[in-house]
């Protein structure tokens, strides 16, 4: 929906500082191509770059309401689903926003119940509200951390944005590797909420509220998840779930004008497909559906564990059974290639290379013709689609179950940096710290609080990555992708659905038998299928060709980071096809080097000083 800014000054006056202010604006906007604002007074400066969705309540981002010698002023971004509900409220309880904006009805909101106002929203959003009253920021995210907001804290004062580059682009942050996140930059899915590997930027995390003033910066959650016994019967818990679903999927379908959705063929993205067709059917419109294949799968496609079949011909007859308009990108080694900078751009962190670049590309074609979709992403992490989830001796491990036997990157760091990273000790420490946040349930049976813990560990990390990466690729252009699955209410409901339940009748029986009637016999038979990635010799070739320069390179900003010997020896071995192991993700070994390849890449193209 858009990209927001701001800077707060609580000492110096940044009143004459708009070149600043419009600065960090114009970072967003391709997020936001259809609308842009600023505010800005003696010690607050506000922006947003807003995106037309066709939504009644676009009509404006920013609010601003002086009361007395202050002004409240508030921007947001996002869709948020129950603005009719809240309206009401708001009326209800003697708000009167003054227009039919989003923006004015959460200020009002605000005016009525402080910092709990965010308590009642429902939606993917981030807002950011300026007390001039009680000289305070308050800055907040959506539940499960749907839209990014990254805020950097200096002597009196602070900075946010939508996006890094929003910060970076106020000369008040200066761009600093901390070494000691190097285990974040070479294993994302050990990403603790908040953290970054810049020192001095964090991110919101997801159900927080970050406080600022001048006293110092404080954070709080104002969501939990609760642990509590499952009653319900496995046809009744069915049941429940298709309710649940089809209810987020109207929310979703009413607010904007959601024209296309990704569809795979398997079970989740299906599943959304088609209660989004019947609904949209009711109106006389047609969903326009994508997948994504590669030129070289003909020639190169070889079934692994976790892709043990291409996409296309299922996506294809799910989208002949629902009766959606279907669209298929196909995309070469070079178009992935070429692809991978315009990723790094989006995110101004390390990528996931062709990952990112091929969905930058089939969310480039989406654009063409829709402003909104949907998408599946999500589904695995609550109801166990992951191979791992059906493996005692990975679920029974005291580590992240997802990490596999193979080599990582961080095992080649050089001796010195292991001293200061401490990798093995510091996974440990991830994994514990999250172990401690699990919601318990006295009395649960031993084998079903570990699958809970499961569950939330990958809530935590991996769900991260996806949700980044889907969310970076879509809105480089200018497109709202929504997660019906990371509905809120729809998580609580299904965090306390017993393993046994989720898993009845194989890889998510549960949703199998919610969906069955909307689903062809092929997408209820199918395997599951990771996300597509290409097979081909020479997409590795250009990995391990890099790879080799920045380990030998004297002038490389990372390649003094690591045992040169060693990390050339790893080169070779996956160069002469010596490692079996198979990637999280399904990805070829090459795809191990993609971190180093990535990192270098985005330390030099933003200036980020390493030592």
């Amino acid at each position: 929906m858009s990209g927001i800014v701001g800077w707060i000054d609580f000492r110096r006056d940044i009143g004459t500082r708009s070149d600043i202010l419009e600065a960090m604006t114009g970072t967003m906007r391709h997020r936001g191509p259809d609308s842009a604002g600023v505010w800005l007074s003696a010690h607050a400066g506000l922006g947003y770059r807003g995106l037309d969705t066709g939504a009644v309540e676009d009509g404006g981002l920013l609010a601003r309401l002086d009361l007395g010698d202050a002004a409240v002023a508030l921007v947001v971004a996002g869709p948020i689903y129950n603005t009719g509900e809240l309206r009401r409220e708001v009326e209800s309880a003697g708000g009167t926003p003054r227009s039919g904006a989003t923006c004015e009805l959460l200020l009002q909101a605000y005016l009525l119940w402080g910092d709990r106002f965010v308590e009642r929203l429902d939606g993917m959003f981030t807002v950011a509200v300026w007390d001039g009253r009680t000289r305070r920021l308050l800055l907040a995210r959506d539940r499960l951390g749907l839209k990014p907001l990254y805020y950097h804290g200096y002597a009196g004062g602070v900075v946010f944005a939508t996006e890094p580059k929003g910060i970076l682009a106020n000369p008040r942050f200066t761009p600093r590797l901390d070494l000691s996140a190097l285990p974040i930059v070479l294993q994302p899915r050990l990403t603790m909420p908040g953290e970054t590997p810049l020192v001095g930027l964090r991110e919101v995390a997801p159900a927080a509220i970050v406080t600022c003033s001048d006293a110092g910066i404080t954070t709080r959650r104002y969501w939990e998840l609760t642990s509590a016994p499952h009653h319900e019967s496995f046809d009744k818990t069915a049941a429940h779930l298709r309710e649940l679903l089809e209810d987020v999927v109207g929310r979703q379908l009413a607010t904007g004008v959601p024209g296309g959705a990704m569809l795979s063929g398997g079970v989740d993205s299906t599943s959304i497909a088609a209660l989004a067709t019947q609904l949209l059917r009711r109106s006389g419109r047609q969903l326009d559906t994508y997948c994504v294949e590669f030129a070289s799968d003909p020639a190169h496609f070889t079934p692994t564990e976790l892709r043990p079949d291409v996409d296309a011909p299922y996506a294809a007859a799910a989208a002949e059974f629902i009766g959606t308009r279907h669209h298929t990108l196909t995309a070469s080694v070079a178009d992935l290639l070429a692809a991978i900078p315009a990723t790094r751009r989006a995110r101004d962190l390390p990528g996931w290379g062709q990952f990112d670049a091929s969905m930058y590309l089939i969310f480039q074609q989406m654009r063409e013709r829709s402003v909104v979709a949907l998408t599946g992403e999500a589904a695995d992490e609550f109801l166990g689609g992951y191979p791992y989830f059906f493996k005692a001796d990975r679920v029974g491990r005291d580590t992240f179950p997802w990490i596999g036997d193979g080599p990582r990157l961080v095992d080649y760091l050089s001796p010195e940096l292991r001293d200061v990273v401490r990798p093995e000790q510091d996974e440990r420490d991830r994994y514990h710290e999250l172990l401690a946040r699990v919601p318990k349930l006295p009395g649960e049976d031993p084998a079903d609080a570990r699958m809970r813990e499961v569950f939330y560990l990958g809530m935590s990390g991996p769900l991260a990555v996806i949700l980044d990466r889907k969310e970076r690729m879509s809105m480089a252009h200018g497109l709202e992708v929504r997660v019906p699955f990371c509905d809120h209410r729809l998580v609580e409901y299904l965090w306390n659905v017993p393993w046994s339940m989720k898993s009845t009748g194989g890889v998510k029986g549960l949703l199998k038998a919610a969906m069955a009637d909307l689903l062809p016999a092929g997408t209820r038979n199918r395997r599951k299928s990771a996300y597509p990635h290409v097979q081909s010799p020479q997409y590795d070739e250009s990995l391990i060709r890099e790879a080799t320069w920045i380990a030998n390179d004297p002038a490389s900003p990372v390649g003094w980071m690591f045992d040169t010997a060693r990390l050339n020896d790893l080169i070779g071995q996956i160069a002469a096809d010596q490692l079996s192991s198979e990637l999280p993700g399904g990805a070829s070994p090459a795809h191990l080097l993609i971190q180093l390849v990535e990192m270098r890449a985005w330390i030099e193209e933003n200036g980020v000083a390493v030592r």
